[in-house]
């Protein structure tokens, strides 16, 4: 089992930054890929970005890309997510996800790949 926690979420402006910390713990949960979602009312999650085992390979959404940065420290079981001129379109509740490791091509970009979540933290830009 691996158990998310996500902080970092409040209220900015419009083209202000955030970052969102995802702190893990449990038995496997250096071993696991790492991901943000997105969920607004009424839609369904959104795939943000995702970061391999070891960091080295990081994934975005095509539309967030030079926005948003994922980054992780095993050394603290924290996997992070730089957000950087934002929008209000940004708006919405931000999950972390773990998988069970393995990059799974374009799968790995919908919420079926993963199978632990925290509980979402709410980030909301102003215009």
């Amino acid at each position: 089992q691996v158990q998310l926690v996500e902080s970092g979420g409040g209220l900015v402006q419009a083209g202000g930054s955030l970052r969102l910390s995802c702190a893990a713990s449990g038995r496997t949960s250096n071993k696991n890929g790492m991901a943000w979602f997105r969920q607004t009312p009424g839609k369904e999650r959104e795939f943000v970005a995702r970061i391999s085992v070891t960091g080295r390979s990081t994934y975005y959404a095509d539309s967030l890309k030079g926005r948003f940065t994922i980054s992780r420290d095993n050394a603290k079981n924290t996997v992070y997510l730089q957000m950087n001129s934002l929008k209000p379109e940004d708006t919405a509740v931000y999950y972390c996800a773990a998988d069970q490791g393995s990059y799974r091509g374009s799968y790995s970009y919908t919420q079926n790949a993963y199978d632990y979540w925290g509980q979402g933290t709410q980030v909301t830009v102003s215009s």
